[in-house]
């Protein structure tokens, strides 16, 4: 084949062994399974291109999880102790990287607050109706100091999903 060679991927025994043991485990997410073939292959001397036809990928995903193992490599390389670097698991090295974003501003004790107030009719909370409405539950969520504030679509959602 013509172009750059990809840089190979060495793995160690131990590493190998986790990897094909994650590859076969039928609870792995399927994802991760996905990237753990794509980490074998790359060390069994494939190309990225060969990769991504013998998997039906696209040749973009090969090179990114390639270049993420290779990463994952000289960073637990340029550790004082190398054995450091194993400290995460096989399967947490080829999960998804956190996603950025705000940090929830409703807590989970919150939440729980927000549901039961819910359960409750809305008679308890003086209420002149017989049940919630989306802006009813907002309101009386602002108005017993849960939130400080919260749209009723949000109210809603909160409610819908139970958790």
């Amino acid at each position: 084949m013509r172009g750059p060679k990809p840089p190979l991927v060495e793995l160690s025994h131990e590493e190998r062994q986790g990897l094909e043991n994650l590859v076969r485990r039928h609870s792995t997410p399927q994802q991760v399974a996905q990237r753990g073939r794509i980490i074998l292959a790359a060390a069994a001397g494939f190309n990225n291109s060969q990769i991504a036809r013998q998997l039906g990928l696209e040749v973009d995903t090969v090179r990114l999880w390639r270049n993420r193992w290779l990463g994952l490599q000289a960073a637990s390389a340029s550790l004082e102790d190398p054995s450091a670097g194993l400290a995460l698991s096989l399967e947490e090295h080829l999960r998804d990287a956190p996603r950025p974003g705000a940090p929830a501003r409703i807590t989970p004790q919150q939440v729980c607050q927000i549901v039961a107030l819910a359960c409750k009719a809305p008679s308890e909370s003086g209420r002149p109706i017989s049940q919630w409405t989306s802006r009813e539950v907002a309101e009386e969520i602002i108005q017993q100091g849960i939130v400080e504030q919260i749209s009723p679509r949000h109210a809603a959602r909160l409610l819908k999903r139970g958790t």
